[in-house]
């Protein structure tokens, strides 16, 4: 029976050595599974997304300038005009001269042609002016739209050429 013991032995022996090995396998495959995966780095950073445009903030209104000429107030002329053709699309004499006067333009430095011909008819257009320190702003309004422009004043002392009505209101 010798022999059936160095058997046994042996094959216990392959027994020790293959438990030790699976021991082992066992052991790195539990280390490893205790380790952090790799972080991945990105290849490239991220950018910035287009930055938000500031909101841009609207223009003043224009102002009067007693002391500027024709080309310094022609905005505000211009601005307060059109204003009034928003609401009134086809105003008369009178309306243009008010509306001049509350936006802060002096009556007694306008001119304006008639609104009605001789037969009572509208005008086509009505021409009317400021003067503004030895110039004049002119504007005109009829069927064919509103114009506005800075010109010298005449020889005359006055802006418009023609017949201009008397602005007793």
């Amino acid at each position: 029976m010798a022999g059936l013991n160095v058997g046994r032995r042996g094959a216990r022996r392959a027994d020790i050595v293959a438990g030790v090995s699976l021991t082992g396998v066992l052991l790195g495959l539990a280390l490893s599974a205790c380790t952090a995966p790799p972080i991945d780095e990105p290849t490239s950073r991220p950018t910035s997304s287009a930055s938000a445009s500031p909101t841009p903030t609207p223009e003043p209104d224009p102002v009067l300038l007693p002391a500027g000429d024709a080309e310094a107030n022609l905005p505000y002329f211009d601005f307060v005009n059109r204003r009034l053709l928003e609401t009134v699309p086809t105003p008369n004499g009178q309306q243009l001269v008010e509306n001049l006067v509350a936006a802060g333009f002096a009556k007694a430095d306008m001119e304006v042609t008639p609104d009605a011909t001789v037969g009572t008819e509208a005008a086509e257009t009505i021409q009317f002016s400021v003067r503004a320190n030895g110039t004049c702003l002119i504007g005109q309004t009829g069927a064919a739209g509103y114009n506005a422009l800075a010109a010298p004043l005449l020889g005359t002392g006055k802006c418009l050429v023609g017949k201009t009505r008397s602005i007793d209101f």
